[in-house]
């Protein structure tokens, strides 16, 4: 049984919150928890949330056993950017990119 969390608009980009996601794929449950508990990564903050929420998916509604899940899937996509504008010499503007991530993440127990 495949159970996923999607967790919106996290407040990082993309490429930034890959590399946690990395980290994490593959494992048992309990020793992802533990690597993104302790990870000094901001984007590990939102990772571990989401991890949380389809572990709390798989207990709560499939009645999963905790012990035995992994994480199957993680999936780090772009979310909506927030487009600003920094001043620059000469009555220019300089853009900026706020960029988002929405993660998803599957947990199954086969």
């Amino acid at each position: 049984m495949e159970v996923q969390a999607i967790y919106k608009n996290a407040g990082l980009s993309p490429q930034k919150t890959r590399l946690v996601a990395d980290q994490v794929r593959g494992l048992p449950v309990e020793s992802a928890q533990q690597i993104l508990a302790f990870s000094n990564k901001k984007a590990a903050v939102y990772v571990k949330k989401a991890l949380d929420s389809a572990i709390a998916n798989a207990e709560n509604n499939n009645g999963a056993d905790i012990d035995s899940l992994k994480v199957k899937v993680v999936q780090v996509d772009a979310g909506p950017v927030m487009k600003r504008f920094h001043a620059r010499a000469r009555g220019r503007g300089a853009r900026i990119l706020k960029r988002s991530s929405r993660i998803l993440i599957t947990v199954s127990d086969e």
